[in-house]
């Protein structure tokens, strides 16, 4: 059996809540992190959400917080089938201002899949003239991470420069949770493939993002210094392939 999902209906951006919700953790001392840019512009038209965001947000203990500054989390979450697969698949356009040449992670805009019952995530990040596959379990705050006796916490990060830069590129990441395979492909083409993952995915929160990885330094976050990052994303089509 399969089933297409189409999660888009940016004109409801500014219902947070209703489509999509500002995307962030919980800290332990109640108060929420949330990833908003205070001067983003945010355009919808054509079905295409741009968003063009100044860098300001600092985190200077926790890395994760640091590193995303502007990003809407899916309300409703892709069930992954035990049998089967699921992939997800949209087009994104990034351009950058005063960003690092060659420095991918000096500002990217971001495709986010999060698995937030294990802190499991399987992300595309693209920039100005580079674009990376991301495979990953995180410390999510709040997030409880299943024990495992080899490594439990990593982020594999896989770089290109093979795209159109600055325009349009077609993004797509296929998980087979019963075969434990992830795809990621570029323009319909195979760039990445990840066999024997280690963990199982459950069900996936999509994330659309702005963002920066830079280490936070002895003297706090070192992402934010004057960069701006456009972001333009599609509707993302999930195609569900459920073998039961």
């Amino acid at each position: 059996m399969e089933e297409q999902k189409i999660f888009g209906d940016f004109h409801t951006i500014l219902n947070e809540g209703q489509v999509w919700k500002m995307g962030g953790f919980p800290l332990p001392d109640g108060s929420f992190w949330e990833y908003r840019e205070p001067e983003a512009v945010v355009i919808v038209r054509n079905g295409i959400l741009y968003v063009r965001a100044p860098l300001s947000r600092q985190n200077n203990q926790i890395q994760i917080l640091d590193n995303a500054k502007h990003m809407y989390y899916s309300v409703e979450d892709v069930i992954v089938p035990e049998e089967g697969e699921v992939s997800f698949e949209l087009q994104i356009r990034a351009r950058t201002q005063n960003t690092v040449p060659g420095d991918l992670y000096d500002g990217y805009v971001s495709l986010n899949l999060l698995d937030f019952t294990t802190g499991a995530a399987l992300d595309f990040f693209a920039g100005n003239d580079k674009y990376a596959s991301v495979y990953a379990v995180l410390p999510f705050p709040g997030v409880k991470v299943p024990d495992s006796d080899k490594t439990k916490y990593f982020c594999v990060f896989k770089e290109d420069t093979d795209f159109e830069a600055r325009e349009f590129n077609t993004y797509k990441i296929t998980y087979n949770r019963a075969e434990d395979e992830v795809i990621f492909y570029l323009n319909g083409k195979e760039v990445r493939r990840e066999s024997g993952v280690p963990i199982k995915f459950n069900r996936f929160t999509i994330a659309l993002g702005i963002m920066t990885e830079k280490d936070i330094s002895p003297e706090g976050s070192v992402s934010v210094h004057g960069q701006t990052v456009i972001a333009e994303y599609s509707p993302v089509t999930v195609t569900i392939k459920d073998n039961n």
